[in-house]
């Protein structure tokens, strides 16, 4: 009976986490990764400090002008193209305007140099162009200058210029019309409206798409190889696979960051600090002018012309000049596409899981609140994606050197070149450090739906960083981890000079298969791999799009 009379012995508590438990280790972990992501252009700038004076390759001067002279070709020529096509599409209605201003950025899913050598094949002396123009007036006929800096320029404007069409457009969009309806008023043109009180309004949004058009052009390689320009870029890699002095390499490199430096400073000098706020810029937007009769046919056909050009008939050559390789050699595929996908297939999931576990874990520690620090830190892994790509290879390149001469100090057999050229973690690691940028901006947006109470709460009732990140935000952010991998992946296809930098013997992707083929030209044989590129190219932008509708045309 006593027994029963007892009180019952207390059940044993559990003892919850302290709330913030754990929190210093992720911060620690973004530092560490964003150190290590921006660790190649820190070792490209401190190994041209150490060593010193460092002899240019020859003819560097003349690269040197090639590049400003590409750089202000494609420059100008988007500029000119992309704000008219903005013009055009956002203040003023024609027929197709609707289905154009989408068709418009479709370029964007063109790689350079798979329209580069399509323009050459169409244009060069032996293409069906100048064969007819031969036929025509003669054997006489003047040849046309393809194979010259202005074709390259001509190409890199059609494939560029869209990054310039989306930042004019949305700012257009965006600005109220009261300012061009009072230009309007007192007399002026809509033309002179739109040059002297619309366009400085959107002067930040065009500096910036500029911007991306000159450090794509920098980072260009092979489309400026096809019509035999020689820009710092190609220089770069030209001085590494010819003698393979990396002293030399890094020396080409600086310059190249130098011209990523200079374009970045251009770009604010641009903008300025204008800064532009108008009462009902979201709502109305532009009034659009109706252009009928003849003018609008015209705009119809000039908007029409630019999307045949830069994507429709290149596509169509290219679907021609596949089904004739399947009519000779009797197959679609060549005996090497399985292998080539393979590889690049491999290549481009490892990067993808690599970037988006790398931008999850610095997504998931500003949530937790890192502070400024954390922030910064997680910030500073866009370098990567604003460098040209020869300044990352390069720099992989010397970090890797350092660490196979510290493998040979103690004595590992083979250390020299082991970690670059015996396996594909060089190009890996490289990819990691250039493609973290988009998963972190696709994951950061997809946080950014995250109420920080939810997350307050979870780490109040006990829950550690891990947990919350299992049970809380991986949940929630599944739809921007599947866009995180997908551009991932998509960009990593698409990549080509940090593969024809670090590529181990023997090693070939679907870009340095079409780079190959078409340098040799072997436009049929090219063509399916080409195909398969850019339709893979399609698939951000098609997110893009769904991206600019979901947010009414305001992003």
């Amino acid at each position: 009976m006593a027994e029963l009379l007892a009180d019952p012995a207390p059940a044993p508590v559990r003892r919850s986490r302290p709330a913030g438990s754990g929190r210093p280790l992720w911060s620690l972990a973004v530092v560490v990764l964003a150190a290590l992501v921006a660790s190649p252009v820190v070792a490209v700038t401190v190994q041209a400090l150490a060593q010193g004076r460092v002899d240019l390759p020859g003819g560097i001067g003349a690269m040197v002008l090639t590049t400003v002279g590409l750089l202000l070709g494609v420059g100008l020529g988007t500029a000119v193209l992309g704000t008219g096509l903005a013009w055009l599409v956002a203040a003023h209605e024609f027929p197709g305007r609707r289905v154009l201003e989408v068709l418009l950025v479709l370029p964007l899913a063109m790689p350079g140099y798979v329209l580069g050598f399509v323009f050459l094949s169409t244009f060069d002396f032996a293409g069906p162009v100048q064969s007819t123009l031969r036929a025509v007036l003669g054997e006489a006929a003047p040849a046309l200058p393809v194979r010259s800096l202005g074709g390259a320029v001509v190409v890199l404007t059609l494939t560029l210029y869209p990054y310039v069409y989306l930042t004019v457009r949305a700012a257009c969009a965006e600005l109220a019309p009261a300012a061009a309806d009072a230009a309007r008023t007192l007399g002026a043109s809509p033309g002179r409206a739109f040059r002297e009180v619309l366009l400085p309004l959107a002067r930040p949004s065009l500096a910036a798409g500029l911007a991306l058009v000159m450090m794509e052009t920098l980072t260009d390689f092979a489309t400026v190889q096809y019509f035999g320009v020689r820009t710092v870029s190609v220089g770069v890699y030209l001085t590494w696979k010819g003698s393979f002095d990396i002293g030399s390499a890094v020396a080409v490199a600086v310059l190249v960051l130098l011209f990523a430096v200079a374009v970045l400073a251009l770009e604010r000098g641009l903008r300025g600090r204008a800064r532009f706020a108008q009462r009902g810029g979201a709502g109305r937007g532009l009034a659009r002018r109706r252009l009928t009769g003849r003018r609008g046919w015209a705009a119809t056909a000039a908007a029409g012309a630019v999307v045949a050009a830069a994507f429709v008939l290149p596509v169509a050559r290219l679907v021609a000049w596949a089904l004739e390789a399947a009519r000779v050699d009797g197959t679609l595929a060549d005996e090497r596409f399985g292998d080539h996908l393979a590889n690049s297939a491999t290549l481009a999931a490892l990067a993808a899981v690599a970037c988006v576990l790398v931008a999850l874990v610095m997504s998931h520690a500003e949530r937790l609140g890192g502070g400024r620090v954390v922030g910064g830190a997680a910030r500073l892994t866009m370098v990567g994606y604003a460098v040209p790509g020869a300044v990352i290879g390069i720099g992989v390149l010397a970090g890797f050197a350092w660490l196979d001469d510290l493998l040979e100090a103690v004595g590992v057999d083979g250390g020299t070149g082991l970690l670059v050229t015996g396996s594909v973690l060089g190009i890996l690691v490289s990819y990691v450090v250039r493609f973290t940028g988009p998963a972190y901006q696709a994951l950061d947006a997809s946080f950014s739906h995250v109420p920080p109470s939810l997350t307050a709460s979870a780490l109040t009732l006990g829950a550690g960083p891990t947990r919350v990140l299992r049970r809380v935000h991986l949940p929630l952010v599944r739809s921007g981890v599947a866009v995180a991998a997908t551009l991932v992946l998509v960009d990593a296809v698409k990549e080509l000079p940090l593969v024809l930098l670090l590529r181990p013997f023997g090693f070939t992707t679907l870009s340095v298969w079409v780079f190959e083929l078409a340098s040799e030209s072997f436009w049929e044989r090219a063509a399916l791999p080409a195909l398969l590129i850019v339709a893979l190219s399609v698939v951000p932008v098609a997110l893009l799009l769904r991206h600019g509708h979901a947010g009414g045309g305001r992003r």
